[in-house]
């Protein structure tokens, strides 16, 4: 799912839980991402593009049993939540970080091919709709996902129309008939994983600069103040 769709879900986790900040959130939806750069980039998990890349039908995650397994994904937003519910006393900081960390693979469950592991070492079945053989239909739903997002925070028209530029700005990427940046890519596995690491970077810093005024970042009270007598 493009990045800007992924920091999207922020602010509808954010709807749910107003007390948590903004950049908590905003790395917990994206840090499975974050970790598929940092592995494809030390050679532990492996992309293949073709030598001609015309969408994201050219993209190959060949393997990436750590970063975008269902068990390691679980397993990182119930570390998430340990650390924050009980280690740092902040339940609701802890519950609305582990759903940001899980989110990211769900919904590249509902746009994947089917590449995604169950667990490392389970090499199948492997999950994904296979909505990106069709991905001008794939841009449109997560164009729809992140508009859904700004929706529920309630956001300003300058924050819908960041969203809606990131995706129409992904569309060579979508559409094998409109020529992109991803000619450049073309049979560099490497220079695509430093560029998702760059549009993570960007999509943060837009969420961030757009959201940043309406976003509530009160002290979360976890009991109630007894009334005095």
């Amino acid at each position: 799912m493009n990045a800007i769709n992924h920091a999207a879900t922020a602010l509808a986790i954010h709807r749910r839980w107003p007390g948590v900040p903004i950049w908590p959130v905003l790395v917990s939806v994206q840090i499975v991402e974050v970790l598929w750069v940092a592995l494809n980039l030390l050679g532990v998990e492996r992309t293949e593009v073709g030598p001609a890349f015309a969408s994201m039908r050219d993209v190959h995650l060949v393997h990436m049993p750590y970063s975008h397994s269902l068990v390691t994904t679980a397993l990182l937003a119930w570390a998430v939540w340990w650390v924050f519910a009980k280690r740092l006393g902040r339940p609701q900081w802890g519950v609305a970080l582990a759903v940001g960390v899980f989110s990211h693979t769900v919904l590249d469950l509902l746009v994947h091919a089917p590449d995604m592991a169950i667990a490392p070492g389970i090499t199948s079945p492997k999950l994904g709709t296979g909505l990106y053989d069709a991905p001008m239909v794939a841009l449109v739903v997560e164009t729809l996902y992140g508009v859904w997002c700004w929706r529920r925070f309630q956001g300003s028209k300058a924050l819908l129309a960041v969203i809606l530029a990131f995706n129409v700005g992904a569309l060579s990427f979508y559409s094998p008939d409109i020529p992109g940046p991803e000619t450049l890519i073309a049979g560099h596995p490497m220079l695509f994983a430093g560029f998702i690491g760059a549009h993570i970077a960007m999509g943060w810093f837009a969420i961030w600069y757009f959201a940043r005024t309406s976003w509530q970042s009160a002290p979360l009270q976890t009991t109630q103040p007894r009334e005095q007598p």
